[in-house]
C-alpha cells in the first residue's frame, strides 16, 4: 500500500485531536505520587498558558477499559500537540505515556496508530469498537480540535507555501529534494 499524496486527501484526513494516557504500576507509590505531580504541573503550565491539554478529572488506579495499568487520560487538540508532546517527553520521568489520535477508528487508534513515549504496554483492545458514526467530540466549547472555527489554509495557500520551502532548500545539500510530479 503506497501512502497518499493526493492534498485534498491529506488535508481531510488530518488527526486534529489527541489522547495521552500517563501510566502507572497502581501498586507502586512512587509511580503514582509521580505521575500525580506530572498532572498538576500539566494543570498549571495550562493555566499559565503553556499548551492548551484537558486531563480528565477521573485518575483510574486500576486497569479499565484498554488500559493494563493504573492511567489518567490529558486531551489535547492538534493545535498544542508539538508543545505537550515535548513537555511530556522532557519530564515524563520513569512513567509510560500511549499517545494516539482520536478517529472514528478507536481500535485502530490505540492499535496501530498509536506511540509511546516510554517503553510500551499491551493493551485489551477488545474493549473497543471497531468504528463509531462520528469523532468522539471533547470540550468543543474552546473550539479547537474537530471543534476548531478557524478557517484551513486553501488549497491554494498551501501549494504555494510548500513550493517556497522547496526553493529555500534548494541550497541545503543534506535535505531531500520532492519528486518531480510525472503528470
Amino acid at each position: 500500500m503506497s501512502p497518499p499524496v493526493d492534498l485534498r486527501e491529506v488535508l481531510e484526513s488530518e488527526i486534529k485531536e489527541w489522547h495521552f494516557h500517563i501510566y502507572f504500576h497502581q501498586k507502586n507509590e512512587r509511580e503514582h505520587q509521580a505521575a500525580l505531580k506530572l498532572r498538576d504541573a500539566v494543570l498549571r503550565l495550562r493555566r499559565d498558558g503553556a499548551f492548551v491539554a484537558v486531563p480528565l478529572w477521573r485518575v483510574n488506579i486500576a486497569p479499565i477499559g484498554p488500559h493494563p495499568v493504573g492511567s489518567y487520560e490529558i486531551w489535547c487538540p492538534s493545535e498544542s500537540f508539538a508543545p505537550l508532546f515535548s513537555y511530556l517527553c522532557m519530564n515524563r520521568g520513569d512513567l509510560s505515556i500511549l499517545v494516539h489520535p482520536l478517529t472514528k477508528e478507536e481500535r485502530k487508534d490505540h492499535e496501530i496508530r498509536n506511540a509511546w513515549i516510554g517503553p510500551s504496554f499491551p493493551l485489551d483492545l477488545s474493549t473497543l469498537p471497531v468504528k463509531s458514526k462520528k469523532v468522539p467530540l471533547q470540550y468543543p466549547s474552546l473550539r479547537l480540535g474537530y471543534s476548531s472555527e478557524k478557517r484551513p489554509l486553501s488549497l491554494e495557500m498551501r501549494k504555494r507555501l510548500g513550493k517556497n520551502v522547496e526553493r529555500l532548500l534548494q541550497g541545503e545539500k543534506d535535505a531531500a529534494k520532492a519528486p518531480q510530479d510525472l503528470m
